[in-house]
């Protein structure tokens, strides 16, 4: 089992930056892929970055792509998600998920080994 626990979240304004972080415990973090994910109200729950057990590789939405930076301690059992530039329509409560397939796969399927509860992101204009 892994648990995790996402933290950062907050109220800021269009242009700000905003860091999350994941912790995991349980099993170790390295023997998984990792992942965030978003869920906007109204909206189903959609990938926005993941990386790979190693760091070797990192994939990201189109959405998010060149404002959105994704990094994991395995040291730390953390991951992190730097977001710069953030917009209004970036307002959605993130998901960090862990899996033991491909980090390059996570984009292409909604079932994750495991979740964590959210944190809430809200940009305002």
């Amino acid at each position: 089992q892994v648990q995790l626990v996402e933290s950062g979240g907050g109220l800021v304004q269009a242009g700000d930056s905003l860091r999350l972080s994941c912790a995991a415990s349980g099993r170790t973090s390295s023997g998984y892929a990792m992942g965030w994910f978003r869920q906007a109200p109204g909206k189903e729950r959609e990938f926005v970055a993941s990386i790979s057990r190693l760091s070797t590789g990192t994939y990201y939405a189109d959405s998010v792509k060149d404002r959105f930076t994704i990094s994991r301690d395995n040291a730390k059992n953390t991951v992190s998600l730097q977001m710069n530039s953030l917009k209004p329509e970036d307002t959605a409560v993130y998901y960090c998920a862990a899996d033991a397939r491909a980090a390059s796969t996570m984009g292409q399927r909604s079932g994750m080994d495991y979740w964590g509860k959210g944190t809430l992101v809200t940009v305002s204009s």
